[in-house]
């Protein structure tokens, strides 16, 4: 490796000229050389040209395990565009997440992301073309050109168009997002010099060599191995099977020597029954990272295979390598020390020390694969002046400066005066013969702070009358021989751990799943609500004992017309939901960045299968990327209150100009005063002209904090209910703010949707 590249496309020229006839990649339909790579990117790159000129725009290439995508990315880069990998797998909502904010003006898709293209295709208007990758074409997506149709105009062109403006090591070449795990995933800007420094950091840690065979058992392609392979000038063989048999099978047909794979494969494999009767004839080593790999299964395979397993660790921040074990050191458990030209400190979270061999702190890392930026000028970079990177993940070096990844700051939690590492819990379960995997995440507790929730996916699922009895046996095991703060509180069985399409554990969805599901539950199982119930306030025809008013507000960023229509959008998804009552959005009349939504339930479980489905996560992973705050309060349904008289167009047909409040209510006195204190207040308002609709809410995550809505046809009566004598007695028991807010879907000519007397009638 003498010449050093100056940009990324410049590892694939060098392997082109050194080795042109050597097989670069293996796919389904032949062997493809380096010079049939190598001319191919440079056709791509062209045609490119062509489309989008010289402007430095961003080209978005979707990376399924095919030679088409190693052609688009050299293609995108050598044309001087900048390329921003997406995942063949991804939902919808990220898709457009990636493509709205890196601003792509032409997407390579696969024909599965063109099919999700096709329906959000208007609100990308900055995108230009769509490019078919990968296998296909199929029916759904004839309308658009395939690379090879595009690259053919490189032969009309011919060969005299003038070189591409040139590049130097520190422009950005890539734009590559974060996993997500925490949140929608984020561009992150890394230079020709990130990524051609971390290649051949690769290609010393994992001893690749011209003659290395790579077998890739990845979901997708990734950046890192097609570039170290590329930069050794070693051969690729990519398995697109997701089996494991198949991925050994190909593994010795081609005479692979390092074995590429992802960390819940290798879980599936290390249980896999057949497990005894595999063998890997010519691999000299099983790498994989991505995600915490087990020691248990790391030594199991290692055993069996007779080779290294092993694991390392980076960030899509570092291009992505810092740390990997290897070949003569696997150390299980270890992420490895760092790579060649790399630093890696352990810091104090609190004092911001640097700690000794053993101490457990931030991992921060230094090094000249650590990115330029965000997409995003405004996101932190958590890059000091120094250039010290804090990861967010903690961790403890050993003496040899081996480096094991504990947990995500964020995923711990504090149980009592102890921090608790999920991670840990889930280490100790996973030795459990019973358990196949777990997760665990913090759950709420009044008394420690919070404590440990597991669900478990076990081998063998007992008979109902046992279950009980075996998962408090798999706590207790679990707890033997560890802190108070580890043991766990809660427990549940689970067919199957949700993970996202690259095998990592989406563990906020499931925390906020958790929550949502036991708080409503929880107030479902404590029956009808005990207190002074009076005819005329709440309606008796209907039972209220289930009925949930799900409270979010939310704060955006950017446009708020553009929050509003998607949320618009999503309402009229949740209105066709089984168990959904009614629902009003509002917003705040004195600052246009606020709005509020009240969703009715028919009960908590109605609410909680929503909160599951898929079309939820991803309308919810969408207004993210458009909110700066978001609170969402499950309540319980108290009170409604209705006109004693109602009129004839009472908010049914949307024509008044209604004054509406959003009203929030803090105890300063017992919950059982102020509710009776409602009650007569209620029975009141009912009675005087222009008030139309209220209600109040109990929340079952904020104890001593109520809400509700109210409906007058003009500010005087509001005035006047608001200024008499018995709110003013509410107000001895509560603290009360009072926020104007305004109608969001009037200017559309909806209707506003609370239920009124007439509605509940005629069900």
């Amino acid at each position: 490796m003498a010449e050093f590249p100056v940009a990324v496309d410049d590892m694939l020229a060098i392997a082109a000229r050194n080795h042109p006839r050597k097989i670069a990649l293996r796919a389904d339909y032949g062997d493809i050389t380096y010079a049939e790579i190598d001319r191919a990117a440079t056709m791509c790159a062209a045609a490119l040209r062509g489309l989008l000129g010289d402007e430095r725009c961003v080209v978005a290439v979707a990376s399924p395990l095919h030679p088409d995508f190693m052609v688009a990315f050299y293609g995108v880069v050598r044309s001087g565009k900048i390329a921003a990998p997406i995942n063949p797998m991804m939902p919808p909502h990220i898709l457009r997440h990636q493509l709205s904010v890196s601003d792509a003006r032409l997407a390579f898709v696969t024909t599965d992301l063109f099919t999700h293209l096709r329906r959000m295709r208007d609100g990308l208007p900055g995108l230009r073309e769509a490019v078919l990758v990968g296998p296909g074409p199929v029916a759904d997506a004839n309308d658009i050109r395939t690379i090879d149709d595009l690259s053919a105009a490189y032969e009309v062109r011919g060969n005299a168009m003038p070189a591409p403006p040139p590049v130097s090591a520190d422009d950005v070449a890539c734009v590559q997002f974060t996993s997500g795990t925490t949140g929608l995933p984020r561009g992150v800007l890394l230079s020709h010099r990130n990524l051609t420094v971390n290649a051949d950091q690769v290609v010393r840690a994992h001893r690749l060599s011209p003659d290395s065979v790579v077998l890739n058992h990845l979901p997708k392609f990734h950046l890192m191995h097609m570039n170290a392979v590329v930069r050794a000038g070693a051969e690729h063989v990519p398995c697109t099977d997701p089996d494991n048999r198949a991925a050994i099978e190909l593994a010795n047909a081609s005479g692979a020597s390092h074995f590429y794979t992802i960390p819940m494969r290798l879980n599936q494999l290390a249980d896999d029954p057949a497990l005894p009767g595999l063998r890997l004839e010519s691999a000299r080593l099983i790498a994989s990272g991505g995600s915490a790999l087990s020691p248990r299964v790391s030594r199991a395979l290692a055993d069996h295979f007779e080779v290294p397993v092993f694991q390392g660790y980076g960030l899509a921040e570092t291009s992505p390598l810092t740390h990997s074990a290897g070949s003569d050191d696997p150390r299980p458990g270890s992420v490895g020390p760092v790579v060649e030209g790399t630093e890696c400190r352990i810091v104090d979270q609190r004092t911001h020390e640097v700690l000794p061999p053993g101490g457990r702190g931030e991992v921060h890392v230094r090094g000249p694969q650590v990115m330029k930026g965000y997409l995003d000028p405004d996101e932190p970079t958590r890059v000091d002046a120094e250039g010290w990177l804090a990861t967010g993940d903690i961790g403890y070096l050993d003496d040899d400066g081996f480096l094991f990844v504990v947990d995500r700051a964020k995923d711990m939690f504090k149980c009592g005066n102890d921090m608790v590492s999920p991670a840990e819990i889930e280490e100790i379960l996973n030795h459990d013969p019973r358990v196949r995997e777990s997760v665990v995440v913090d759950h709420p507790d009044a008394t420690r702070g919070a404590v440990a929730h597991a669900f478990v996916v076990l081998r063998d699922v007992p008979a109902a009358a046992d279950r009980d009895r075996v998962l408090a046996d798999i706590a207790e095991v679990a707890g033997r021989d560890v802190p108070l703060s580890q043991r766990l509180r809660h427990i549940e069985v689970v067919d199957r751990v949700q993970r996202s399409p690259n095998g990592k554990v989406q563990r906020r969805d499931l925390r906020a799943e958790l929550l949502t599901r036991r708080r409503l539950a929880f107030e479902a199982r404590s029956g009808n609500y005990d207190g002074p119930w009076n005819v005329g306030v709440v309606d008796e025809r209907q039972d209220l004992s289930g009925l949930v008013t799900v409270v979010a507000r939310f704060v955006t960023r950017g446009d708020p017309k553009r929050f509003e229509d998607f949320f618009l959008e999503h309402v009229e998804f949740m209105r066709t939901r089984d168990g959904f009552e009614s629902q009003q959005a509002v917003a705040a009349a004195d600052d246009p960045s606020v709005y509020f939504n009240f969703g009715w339930w028919r009960d908590g479980e109605a609410f909680q299968r929503v909160v599951r489905s898929e079309r939820f996560r991803e309308h919810q992973a969408m207004m993210r990327s458009m909110l700066r705050e978001a609170h969402v309060d499950p309540c319980k349904n108290l009170f409604r209150v209705h006109p004693a008289q109602p009129a004839d167009n009472a908010h049914t047909d949307g024509s008044r100009p209604y004054t509406i409040d959003v009203t929030h209510y803090r105890l300063t006195g017992s919950a059982q005063e102020f509710e009776s204190a409602f009650v007569e207040y209620a029975s009141h308002i009912r009675t005087l002209p222009g008030f139309d609709y209220a209600d109040l809410n109990r929340s079952l995550q904020d104890p001593g904090h109520y809400t509700g809505i109210g409906y007058w046809t003009g500010p005087a009566p509001r005035r006047d209910a608001q200024e008499g004598k018995l709110r003013r007695e509410l107000s001895a028991y509560a603290e009360i703010q009072v926020e104007p807010v305004r109608h969001v879907a009037r200017a559309r000519g909806a209707a506003l949707s609370v239920p009124t007397v007439r509605e509940e009638q005629q069900r």
